[in-house]
């Protein structure tokens, strides 16, 4: 046994609170080097009557470990545990105090979830499992008012540039609200709606005022209403880490210097402010001149941010909000900003943009989620990019699983592309058959999926500001069979508790083979998801656990009946096909 590969730690993603009820025990081992693992666990106060051996499964694994998981349910709240680790004849028990060859007397020394308190337990809200998102650039998704237009708008569908204007807002998004419920969304997300003096509207004049080339508060209002009556919410975008250079505060020290009453309301380095060599004498996002930080450990812009946290939910009704370069804000500020919000509303969703490990903003005293740029990766290398392989493929995604509590996963905020990356189509190099399997991975596992603008349409577009092109309205320019597949894979997903909470299991996933095959599993519904990432046809046999009688869920290959546990599939170039057994 090696045990120099077995790791736990008692908290964390490695023990955790599920619920009110439900602690989640999980350890480490080296792959394919320990047989068996049990957790014996108890009340430290009552432990000859409560201790008992729970047998785990393996959750998932990569290239380097296996990640072994309990679930125990502590009949009063505390939780006093060890691992006995099995291979072969050798036996080893696990403490806090270290690996121990004899089964330990008492509870002595052994790990310890103290208490199940209520207030420490993370619980995003329960409807981010059951949504599915669709991302909204507003200048570029429809002119519903043109008497809002700015100066020197451009024709709609023209081309892109970081600066030119199309005149989208928010008139044009309430009269396509039609398409949104058709394709089958029930959340979107936009990109920033407040006064601004860019397209992208990431500079902050504003925070407490819709752009108005957007329209007005009380248009936002009205659509927030009429996405409601229709059982969609609304995810806005605040940019707390850095204002816009017109930012009045921001103006003021421009125009006062170190005597302004805010010169503390940045990261100032050296006076006047100015730009040498291409650097700010303040700190900014990147090196961006017009986009000055904002000092989050100051009270007074904490006061103020807060205010506009809350303003927006209580107000206007929105349902949450996505953080802009949320790792460069202090932990502090986030502590603040999620009771801020919580207090006025408990089910808003909390979402930060972070493209790394996040899993210090993800225990509960901070977000709800994160954009899922891990997850993105490893589907674009596995379907475009040709990076990985179904082996390497199936490690990502298992050392990902393993990096957070389950709820932090089933509330991971999906996507394949955005208005900050190619888009979808255009990665997968136009070829359509690539996107469908890359959306269907995407919806084949636990998070909720976001749906870039467009994309269901058959939208292309290379990196910003090409992938921010206007959408497309004209129907005899739109691919409705795409529409149709991203409609169907939504209703499926919709209509699968497997595939929205559901346990992942990799039943073929091989290195140097581009075929995968995937299967979710909540109580008696399965759902099996087989796969070819590459340009030639394959078969793929698949070993079942159980005899089950499957049909076809999603349309994309033809299978065979399963034949003595198995199950013989032919998939084309890029192809796929969803069964589902109950």
């Amino acid at each position: 046994m090696v045990i120099e590969a077995v790791y736990h730690r008692p908290k964390l993603n490695w023990a955790y609170a599920y619920d009110g009820k439900t602690v989640h025990l999980r350890i480490r081992t080296k792959r394919d080097d320990v047989k068996k693992v049990f957790a014996l666990s108890g009340d430290k106060y009552a432990w000859e009557k409560t201790s008992e051996y729970i047998e785990m499964k393996i959750l998932t694994r990569d290239a380097l470990f296996d990640y072994w998981e309990v679930t125990v349910q502590p009949p009063f709240r505390r939780l006093r545990y060890a691992f006995l680790l099995q291979s072969g004849k050798e036996k080893l028990w696990l403490t806090e105090q270290g690996f121990v060859r004899k089964e330990p007397k008492d509870s002595t020394g052994m790990f310890e979830y103290p208490f199940l308190n209520p207030a420490d337990i993370f619980t995003p809200p329960a409807w981010v499992k059951e949504a599915i998102f669709y991302q909204i650039f507003p200048e570029r998704f429809a002119n519903g008012d043109r008497s809002l237009d700015p100066e020197g708008v451009e024709p709609w569908g023209g081309k892109p540039t970081p600066t030119n204007f199309f005149g989208g807002d928010l008139q044009g998004v309430i009269q396509n609200l039609d398409h949104l419920t058709e394709l089958g969304v029930n959340a979107i997300y936009f990109t920033p709606l407040f006064e601004a003096t860019t397209n992208h509207k990431y500079d902050t004049r504003d925070y407490l005022k819709v752009d108005p080339q957007f329209g007005t508060n009380e248009t936002l209002k009205q659509l927030v209403d009429e996405c409601h009556k229709r059982g969609i919410r609304i995810l806005l975008d605040a940019v707390f880490n850095h204002c816009g250079k017109t930012f009045p505060p921001f103006i003021d020290v421009l125009e006062k210097g170190a005597s302004s009453p805010y010169a503390d309301w940045f990261h100032v380095k050296e006076w006047p402010l100015r730009v040498e060599d291409g650097i700010p004498t303040y700190e900014t996002f990147a090196f961006e001149p017009i986009m000055p930080k904002l000092n989050t450990e100051h009270p007074e812009v904490k006061a103020y941010l807060l205010e506009v946290a809350e303003f927006w939910i209580k107000e206007i009704g929105i349902d949450g909000w996505r953080l802009d370069v949320a790792n460069e804000v202090d932990h502090r500020f986030w502590r603040l900003f999620r009771d801020k919000v919580k207090s006025a509303n408990p089910e808003a969703y909390i979402l930060g943009e972070i493209w790394h490990d996040s899993m210090m903003w993800l225990q509960g005293d901070q977000f709800d989620a994160v954009m899922n740029y891990p997850f993105t990766n490893a589907v674009l290398d596995f379907v475009t990019n040709g990076k990985l392989d179904g082996a390497g493929f199936a490690n990502a995604v298992g050392s990902l699983l393993a990096s957070y509590p389950q709820q932090a996963n089933e509330a991971a905020f999906n996507l394949l592309d955005s208005h900050d990356t190619p888009r979808l189509l255009t990665q997968c190099g136009e070829d359509k058959r690539r996107m469908k399997l890359a959306a269907l991975l995407q919806f084949a596992f636990p998070g909720t999926p976001c749906i870039y603008y467009g994309d269901e349409v058959g939208m292309s577009g290379g990196g910003d500001p090409d992938c921010r092109r206007c959408m497309e309205w004209d129907a005899s320019r739109q691919d409705r069979d795409l529409f149709e597949f991203y409609r169907r894979l939504i209703a499926l997903r919709t209509s699968s508790e497997a595939l929205r909470t559901g346990a992942v299991r990799f039943l073929h996933a091989k290195p140097g083979d581009a075929r995968l095959a995937l299967e979710r599993v909540h109580g008696n519904e399965h759902m099996l998801i087989l796969v070819n990432a590459d340009r030639r046809s394959a078969k793929l046999s698949v070993k079942l656990s159980h005899e089950r009688v499957w049909t076809s869920a999603l349309y994309g290959a033809a299978v065979a009946a399963p034949e003595g546990g198995k199950l013989q599939v032919k998939l084309p170039p890029y192809g796929f096909a969803v069964l589902r057994a109950e």
